[in-house]
């Protein structure tokens, strides 16, 4: 199952101009140029999550996290900056590449997003 959610992550992720893939801090992680933009997390440090760690917009992680507490948590390390974490076996496709997207929005440099739309 955990293989089937990154094959999901890795294909919305990599749609995305300007995206590559490569390990870090254990996991496979998903950049924007240089920048992370999604990071996968498979059970890390054994907490139980199968999921995706990106940025949200200021607001959101508070907002998502009160509104959906199975789907959305905040993610040790990044949290406290204001990412979340998304549990990928509660979320649908749609919606998961919903937020995908808008990490990447967020962190990619302004000509990408301006020739992706």
């Amino acid at each position: 199952m955990t293989r089937n959610q990154l094959v999901r992550v890795r294909r919305m992720c990599l749609v995305l101009p300007g995206t590559s893939e490569r390990v870090s801090h254990g996991e496979p992680t998903f950049f924007v140029q240089k920048k992370v933009f999604v990071m996968f997390a498979n059970d890390h440090h054994n907490v139980g999550h199968v999921a995706v760690w990106l940025p949200a917009p200021p607001g959101a992680q508070s907002t998502l996290i009160d509104a959906a507490p199975g789907t959305f948590f905040r993610p040790p390390y990044v949290g406290g900056r204001g990412w979340l974490g998304i549990e990928l076996k509660r979320i649908s496709d749609a919606r998961l590449s919903f937020h995908i997207r808008l990490a990447w929005e967020l962190i990619a440099p302004k000509r990408l997003r301006v020739n992706s739309t």
